[in-house]
């Protein structure tokens, strides 16, 4: 996520300022534990993953959703 992911995704932007004040390796960290608790509550409730900011997309629909987690029905 951090090296390899060449697009935007709020995770990303978080990861990266993780990384500037804390260090690579620790934002490694952060990212795989974050998207292991994403991934737990997709499994849990069957949503899919937003890579946009919940503001963002909440502005375009006009609606507001959980951050991160969009249901799919």
């Amino acid at each position: 996520m951090l090296t390899r992911f060449k697009g935007f995704s709020s995770l990303k932007a978080w990861s990266l300022k993780i990384a500037k004040k804390r260090g690579h390796k620790r934002a490694c960290v952060a990212v795989a534990r974050t998207l292991s608790v994403i991934m737990h509550a997709m499994w849990r409730d069957g949503s899919m993953f937003r890579f946009k900011a919940a503001e963002t997309q909440d502005k375009q629909q006009g609606k507001r959703a959980p951050k991160l987690l969009a249901a799919t029905a």
